[in-house]
């Protein structure tokens, strides 16, 4: 068994027990398995969840895909690997829950490797909170399991893949961040493949322990037809890092992935509207105010 067949293994792995996690927690509704092909080599399945207790809607995604020539998204930081052979095996997770004081996330871990001859490979991934309706307890606890995720393979990993978090997940066009950050990374090869696959497995194996908590606290919170306009006006916010800033609906796209799979992590409902702002002292400007820029959370956020 080569490298990518053991990352393939615990990824399959991986979707599957996030999946039957998920389901449970709903309590209502179950993932439709969707299996697709990719003309250019390998596919997939996607999963998703839709009409739940809990979750509007969830998708799971697994993908393989391989070709001839890395897609230009994939080679913008990495010149040197243009035209070559390459695979890439991941999954993707994004749940758009129902109640607006529970937040949207999203996850991602990925193994790529490209050339033929003494080929190049690196893992990549993370996961990130986008919060309505932000309590700061939940907030300090998503960057607490982060961080113990992170500790066991460096005392400074933490600090900078979060760092990185909030630099990836910017809309600079709105100047504000997408949500409360996480973490993220790419390009990881520098521990070598047993220790840089440990460390995408902590952060994965860990995806969950965040998020679960939150969910369970937030998901019977009362709420109205305010709290659900102001969810889907900010839902507007996901959908326009996604389809402008975001690298895996590029490489998706330009790899000649499945469209269906890609835009699967769009949200079902969203809304725009010119020009609106937040009530001056209303908790819609607390988000504004409070969490929409990096903050260290683990030292109070100040």
């Amino acid at each position: 068994m080569n490298d990518i067949d053991l990352v393939k293994d615990y990824l399959q792995t991986l979707q599957n027990h996030i999946c039957a996690s998920l389901e449970h927690l709903d309590g209502q509704a179950v993932f439709a398995k969707d299996r697709w092909e990719r003309d250019a080599g390998g596919g997939g399945e996607s999963r998703v969840l839709t009409g739940g207790a809990v979750f509007e809607q969830a998708g799971v995604g697994f993908s393989h895909v391989f070709g001839s020539e890395m897609p230009s998204s994939a080679t913008k930081h990495r010149p040197d690997l243009a035209g070559k052979k390459f695979q890439a095996v991941g999954v993707s997770v994004v749940l758009h829950p129902n109640n607006p004081y529970v937040p949207t996330t999203h996850a991602n871990f990925r193994f790529f490797t490209a050339g033929s001859s003494n080929p190049v490979w690196w893992f990549g991934g993370g996961f990130d909170l986008t919060p309505y309706y932000p309590f700061r307890e939940d907030i300090v606890h998503w960057h607490e399991v982060a961080k113990a995720s992170c500790d066991p393979f460096g005392k400074d990993l933490y600090a900078h893949y979060k760092n990185w978090c909030d630099e990836y997940f910017y809309l600079k066009h709105r100047n504000e961040t997408r949500g409360v950050g996480g973490l993220f990374f790419d390009d990881l090869n520098e521990m070598g493949f047993e220790r840089s696959f440990e460390f995408l497995q902590s952060v994965a194996d860990n995806f969950l322990a965040a998020y679960i908590p939150i969910v369970t606290r937030r998901k019977d919170h009362p709420f109205g037809d305010r709290q659900r306009e102001f969810q889907l006006y900010r839902r507007g916010r996901y959908v326009e890092f996604n389809l402008i800033y975001d690298r895996g609906t590029l490489f998706g796209l330009q790899s000649g992935g499945r469209t269906e799979s890609i835009l699967m992590s769009l949200p079902p409902q969203v809304r725009w509207q010119y020009g609106w702002q937040p009530e001056p002292g209303s908790p819609e400007q607390e988000l504004y105010r409070d969490y929409l820029q990096p903050h260290d959370w683990l030292a109070g956020g100040e």
